[in-house]
């Protein structure tokens, strides 16, 4: 993997801008570092795998209180 690529791979930016919360309908936060989207309000945190958020709840990291 490149040093400057995120881990999960690259994300559209035009993506980032449309996608929400499956839960909450809220904002999500992208974690470059980490190679996910975060939802603060609803405590999860999705995965992006091959440069694709997936957005399904049960696949989403619980995130430490």
């Amino acid at each position: 993997m490149a040093e400057n690529q995120p881990q999960g791979g690259a994300v559209d930016p035009r993506l980032l801008e449309i996608l929400v919360c499956p839960v909450t309908k809220g904002p999500l936060r992208y974690d470059r570092e980490k190679g996910e989207l975060v939802s603060e309000r609803a405590g999860l945190a999705y995965p992006i795998r091959d440069g694709i958020p997936i957005m399904l709840p049960d696949e989403a990291r619980k995130l430490d209180a």
